[in-house]
């Protein structure tokens, strides 16, 4: 009876939730004010395969991420913590599929998550967290394409977040202006 109970609950819950989606949350404040970021490398785990997933080595994401803020302009990149309002830091994770749908024999795939945590320096409370997956690929050209997508997709939703009257200006405008 008691499982009824809260089959209908959760039923009700699920059809309210379709009709009236929950309003947009804020960015925390931290995010839009802040003027000096501080780009940490949270590392990759693809040492611990035998052969590397994406051409470049182990701080690729680093250097490709810091490059990327460095040409965005959006915050002063700064040499220590310290010296930062927030701190962005960039990991990548893969997680070793085998025997997936689709794959043959013993062929390994890979879910890269490339993860951006952005946390406050005063309190080192993590503000927002994005994380973007690569798409698995058997050839290196493939994967460093896929890598690159992952890459844009990070930088894309940063920007959303950090530029929310830009982002909503996009999304009003007509494709011919």
């Amino acid at each position: 009876m008691a499982s009824l109970a809260i089959s209908l609950t959760c039923a009700g819950l699920s059809g309210a939730q379709k009709s009236n989606p929950a309003p947009t949350a804020p960015v925390p404040a931290q995010i839009l004010s802040a003027k000096r970021v501080f780009i940490a490398n949270g590392g990759g785990d693809e040492s611990r395969f035998e052969s590397p997933q994406y051409s470049g080595g182990p701080d690729r994401l680093y250097n490709e991420f810091y490059a990327a803020m460095k040409s965005w302009g959006r915050y002063e990149l700064v040499s220590t913590p310290a010296e930062a309002d927030l701190v962005f830091e960039i990991s990548l994770t893969l997680i070793q599929v085998t025997r997936a749908e689709g794959l043959k024999g013993n062929e390994t795939a890979y879910d890269s998550q490339f993860r951006l945590a952005i946390r406050e320096m005063q309190t080192h409370t993590t503000l927002w967290g994005l994380t973007e997956h690569a798409q698995s690929a058997a050839l290196q050209g493939n994967r460093d394409k896929n890598f690159e997508q992952a890459l844009f997709g990070i930088m894309f939703e940063l920007r959303k977040i950090t530029e929310p009257e830009k982002a909503a200006a996009n999304a009003t405008a007509s494709p011919g202006k």
